[in-house]
């Protein structure tokens, strides 16, 4: 049994839904894309095998075994927001910028350094989504999201380990992360009215910050043939919101860029599908969302 295999099963055996990588090559990738930005990070498809991406995680032994079995050196992913969410920190930016925000409080839990000599804090769910740049060099792994795990092998040839195991228990989102992560109502705006009603009409953040979540997870676990259709419908849905000023578009982009690149297409075209999308959403703001 591989060590690979053989951590998947635990992750597995521990209710962690999990789900096999590309793997990093001397060339580039297993996915064999010359324009692959990503390699050895994102899911391996096939169309008996794999199909569905991150909804494809499991915990059941024999899918592990069989996939493994398939691709033997495949990198590992764990599903985020289920039993954790995994707070991504790169140096020096990351580190500058978290210690700034939590000042001297200590994060426990266990810790992965990554191969790319960054740190995966991992946290209690807080049931937000995905955050890309949530502070400069920090990336937040929730709901729809997932990172890549111990023994895998990063891009530099360096593997990720754990520098604090995974049976360590986890501790609490800091409070200045869980407020950047859930930012307070924006402040109403005079000419706009803020009709009752449904839920999202009385709490048009909430709806926009789980629109966003919701959009980068479809967009993340889209499969080939729909990725470039469902990335445009979410920058368009999105450009609705951000028409409202309810959403940034900066931080659209960046989340939807993510998550794009996940599921497997290439830099130019998300660029340009998100532009496009975007664009068009503008036009049709959703006026009926503003506070």
């Amino acid at each position: 049994m591989t060590p690979l295999l053989r951590a998947a099963l635990e992750y597995a055996a521990a209710g962690v839904p999990v789900l096999p990588l590309h793997s990093p090559t001397a060339t580039g990738c297993t996915c064999r894309r010359p324009d692959c930005d990503r390699p050895g990070k994102h899911p391996r498809w096939h169309r008996s095998l794999l199909r569905h991406g991150l909804h494809d995680a499991s915990t059941r032994p024999e899918v592990i075994r069989r996939w493994w079995t398939r691709w033997p050196e495949a990198n590992l992913a764990l599903r985020t927001g289920d039993r954790f969410d995994v707070c991504d920190v790169d140096p020096p930016d990351g580190v500058a910028a978290l210690r700034a925000v939590v000042r001297e409080r200590r994060i426990t839990g266990p810790v992965v350094r990554t191969g790319s000599g960054g740190w995966h804090l991992y946290l209690r769910p807080t049931g937000a989504g995905n955050r890309s740049g949530l502070l400069p060099g920090v990336d937040w792994r929730g709901a729809g999201g997932y990172v890549v795990a111990p023994p895998s092998r990063h891009a530099s040839g360096r593997d990720y380990r754990w520098i604090r195991r995974p049976d360590v228990p986890l501790a609490d989102c800091p409070p200045e992360l869980t407020a950047l992560l859930f930012p307070p109502a924006p402040p109403a705006r005079p000419g706009i009215p803020g009709p009752g009603g449904a839920d999202r009409l009385r709490h048009p953040d909430r709806y926009a910050s789980a629109a966003l979540a919701a959009e980068a997870s479809s967009v993340a676990g889209a499969v080939t043939g729909t990725r470039n259709t469902t990335l445009y419908r979410a920058a368009y849905h999105l450009g609705q919101l951000a028409a409202v000023e309810l959403l940034d578009e900066r931080d659209i982009t960046v989340v939807l860029a993510d998550a794009a690149r996940r599921s497997g297409l290439g830099r130019y075209e998300i660029a340009r599908t998100i532009r496009s999308g975007l664009r068009t959403g503008r036009r049709h703001p959703r006026y009926g969302l503003a506070a």
